[in-house]
């Protein structure tokens, strides 16, 4: 039998549920209270969802999964990821452990830096306005800085001040960018109160009137990377190598195709993002955003193959997470899945969240290049629709493999097997 080592913990799949949880809880210390929490599917109290947003009525529960086997820059991780769809927490705990026979994944990232844009119209110089406004950049990076003192005094705060003109159906247009250290926070609102309060200071020396004072989610100054070898040996032999780079050409080639591409690799980073209580829309508009920035909608990953016949994986884009402020503060789950993840700063939230992007997309390369994507995903899909139908307890397993079995997993199938087997069972009980 293989030994547990890590974040590798063979037959996890396995385990029941509470099992599972007992391993997370002994990997990352968790108190007996959090993991009972964990184990709640209504970890989120009303009164505090109804402080989160407005008019609540409730939550609703994402199932709550972790992947195992992800070894990231030497060290073991186990990964949170909430997430609806079946065979994602499946794929990259395979894709993790066939990364592991070539020494795991590394990963970097540049730094914390986000972008604010103050928008400014009305100018008949815009370029003179430009550099007007850049001859002040100190003054503005000064006003900024009064708006969040405590952020300055961990060495974060508005650092620089550019500035260009767009060309727009509305004519020319002075955008201001401010660059923010946002340390461990994901920094919206701290952008967005720093942006607004210097564009009064902005309309004074540019003569124009300011418009959207905004944080811009294409974080170009917040990237993540991720690279990880996966030995032909592991994948299935050099022939599976080969398709996999047929099908990162596609991909290349054919925008429909990249869309598709992409999702895979979001499946990943989204359902971390989500476990850890961070924007998920800003990270995936930031993440098609930056797929587009040749003018071109291309795939976030490259693939590759080196000298020995093995595939080379390589992830960069824009992770805009953080540790501290939001719901990963509020939201007692995302302040649980921190704390199994056992990250120490924002931007190793966003290297682990970068290595599960590239993992779910070579598995979900390999799945498409060899028996296709339907075998392992339809296994699982079948036993939602043996739920939806109405099936519980062992006839959920029974009534799925049943249409897997016949290849007709469909709602209406499901609901034929129910009253064929339920009725059986029925039936068997009462003459006990």
């Amino acid at each position: 039998m293989e030994k547990e080592s890590g974040s590798r913990i063979p037959g996890f799949f396995k385990l029941t549920p509470e099992e599972r949880l007992g391993k997370v809880k002994e990997f990352a210390g968790l108190s007996d209270d959090e993991a009972a929490l964990v184990a709640t599917t209504g970890g989120l109290r009303l009164d505090l969802a109804n402080r989160m947003i407005e008019n609540a009525v409730g939550a609703f529960p994402v199932p709550l999964g972790i992947a195992v086997n992800f070894l990231i820059n030497g060290r073991d991780y186990l990964v949170p990821m909430a997430i609806e769809e079946p065979s994602v927490v499946a794929a990259a705990s395979n894709a993790a452990k066939m990364a592991r026979t070539k020494g795991g994944f590394k990963t970097g990232s540049t730094g914390s830096v986000m972008i604010g844009q103050i928008q400014v119209v009305g100018l008949p110089d815009p370029n003179y306005a430009r550099l007007s406004l850049l001859s002040k950049k100190a003054a503005v990076l000064g006003k900024a800085n009064e708006q969040d003192p405590v952020l300055v005094s961990l060495g974060g705060g508005a650092k620089d001040l550019r500035a260009r003109v767009v060309d727009t159906q509305r004519g020319r247009m002075l955008v201001a960018e401010l660059l923010v250290d946002c340390k461990d926070a994901m920094g919206a609102n701290a952008v967005n109160t720093m942006a607004e309060a210097v564009a009064p200071l902005v309309e004074e020396i540019t003569g124009g009137k300011v418009v959207l004072r905004i944080i811009t989610n294409l974080a170009t100054e917040r990237l993540a990377r991720a690279s990880a070898v996966f030995s032909k040996e592991a994948l299935g032999g050099g022939e599976v190598v080969d398709a996999i780079l047929d099908a990162y050409a596609f991909a290349c080639s054919d925008p429909y195709r990249a869309a598709t591409h992409n999702k895979g690799i979001m499946n990943g980073v989204t359902a971390v993002v989500l476990a850890t209580g961070n924007d998920t829309r800003a990270v995936e508009a930031g993440a098609h955003a930056y797929a587009a920035r040749s003018g071109r909608y291309l795939p976030l990953t490259c693939w590759e193959k080196n000298v020995d016949g093995d595939l080379v994986g390589t992830l960069e884009m824009p992770l805009a997470v953080g540790t501290v402020g939001g719901a990963t503060a509020s939201h007692p789950i995302a302040r649980i899945s921190l704390k199994i993840l056992g990250v120490k700063s924002a931007a190793e939230l966003g290297e682990v969240i970068c290595a599960v992007g590239l993992a779910q997309n070579l598995a979900a390369l390999r799945a498409l290049a060899t028996e296709g994507i339907q075998r392992g995903h339809m296994g699982l899909h079948a036993r939602n629709l043996a739920i939806a139908a109405g099936a519980e307890g062992e006839l959920v397993d029974r009534i799925a493999a049943k249409m897997v079995e016949e290849r007709k997993v469909r709602l209406d199938r499901a609901k034929e097997l129910l009253e064929q087997l339920g009725g059986n069972r029925r039936r068997s009980c009462g003459k006990t």
